[in-house]
């Protein structure tokens, strides 16, 4: 058995240190990387949720609360705990390029848990609120025996909606406070959300929030209506609920072989942009723009053509 085949056998079974060593390698391009994931297989049990919403929405307390639901509640067929990987997305260090929040701090509860796999993730100035290699890494998750892998992405914008091209179910998180935002709300995230979920619900005006988003999300015409689910996830209020309409969109999807192929298109689209910019350096691109910078006939879009 070849090096790479024993690495990914030990990825099926579940190893966390080979499991975090794969990322690393995927994440940093290191050698070794593009042998590995052409002879990935995908576990095709996983299911993949992406969580994401504006900051202060309350993100990483509602991953926490699902995982504590998770890991207390036997998986159909199976009488042990599902098994749960965490990918967290913080904001970059603009020095190091590391997570900067840290969630496997804020996860501490499961962090000897054998059941969860949780890994901080920077987004390295990726716009669209995920890593750069979020979709390698993912692949790396899969192909071992988790039965859950929870994204969750720094946060929700106009052009960070890349979650939808990589989750199975997108669930966007807010609160009863952005009420006066819905009706304004971008275009681009109301696209995105397989699910709505209504944090902090105990708050004033919550209820009259909850029901202008069903009327909004009732007016996308599709054959899943998405839910909006009330949450107090600091109170663990709501978690059952909203696990059970991720499932039931689990199984909605199973029978949408359009949607799969659209998800599968997306994500070689995107895989096909970064092998293009594999060998474009921007350090190098800033040293040439800083010499031609100088010259009279200065023109950006010269230099694009001339040297890529």
């Amino acid at each position: 058995m070849s090096k790479t085949n024993k690495f990914i056998e030990k990825i099926k079974l579940g190893d966390f240190r080979t499991i975090a060593q794969a990322i690393t390698i995927v994440e940093n391009n290191l050698e070794g990387s593009e042998e590995l994931l052409i002879n990935l297989k995908a576990n095709p049990k996983t299911k993949v949720i992406g969580i994401t919403g504006p900051p202060g929405a309350g993100k990483s307390t509602l991953v926490n609360a699902i995982l504590k639901q998770l890991t207390q509640m036997p998986n159909a067929g199976n009488p042990l705990s599902p098994k749960v990987a965490v990918l967290s997305v913080d904001p970059s260090s603009p020095f190091n390029l590391g997570a900067l929040l840290g969630d496997r701090i804020r996860m501490s509860d499961f962090y000897l848990n054998e059941n969860v796999f949780i890994r901080s993730l920077a987004s390295r100035g990726s716009l669209g609120g995920l890593n750069a290699k979020i979709i390698e890494i993912i692949d790396v998750v899969r192909a071992s025996f988790f039965d859950y892998i929870l994204i969750e992405t720094v946060g929700v914008g106009q052009s960070e909606v890349e979650i939808a091209g990589i989750a199975d179910t997108t669930i966007v998180v807010m609160v009863p406070e952005a009420g006066d935002e819905v009706q304004t709300m971008k275009a681009g995230v109301m696209e995105i959300a397989d699910i709505f979920v209504v944090n902090k619900a105990d708050r004033a005006n919550a209820d009259e929030f909850v029901k202008n988003l069903k009327i909004l999300s009732h007016s996308k015409a599709s054959d899943w209506e998405i839910p909006v689910v009330k949450c107090v996830a600091s109170q663990y209020i709501g978690i059952d609920e909203l696990i059970n309409v991720v499932e039931q969109h689990t199984h909605f999807i199973s029978s949408n072989a359009e949607r799969k192929i659209h998800l599968l298109t997306e994500k070689a689209y995107q895989l096909i942009q970064q092998k293009r910019m594999k060998n474009v350096s921007k350090a190098a691109l800033y040293e040439l723009i800083k010499i031609k910078i100088t010259e009279s006939d200065f023109n950006i879009y010269q230099i694009i053509n001339s040297q890529y």
